[in-house]
């Protein structure tokens, strides 16, 4: 599930549909081009907390998910804590398995 996930990531990367740092997603998430956030679990608090407030605002999906290092390697960038998907057709398969990843890590 873990590498379907990246390896999405990675392609939304290449295909120029991924916006990442927080300034670039603050701005596709402001300017509705975000389908969907993902958000370090170790990002800093205030971050976490900026940016699950801006996307319940904006009604812009949110997930919690990775390290900023897995993150980062994923799309082949320094660290990075947030990442948007500006894409419709990449937000739902990402949401899709995000939603998997979390049913299957509670079991």
């Amino acid at each position: 599930m873990r590498n379907k996930i990246l390896s999405m990531l990675g392609l939304c990367q290449k295909a120029g549909r991924l916006k990442s740092g927080e300034f670039a997603v603050e701005s596709a998430v402001k300017g509705c081009e975000a389908y969907l956030v993902i958000l370090a679990k170790d990002a800093s608090a205030n971050t976490k907390k900026k940016f699950n407030d801006m996307c319940s605002f904006y009604e812009t999906d949110i997930y919690e998910y990775g390290t900023k290092e897995v993150l980062a390697a994923a799309i082949g960038r320094e660290e990075r804590a947030v990442l948007a998907v500006c894409d419709e057709g990449f937000a739902s398969s990402l949401e899709k398995l995000l939603k998997l990843s979390e049913e299957n890590s509670e079991e």
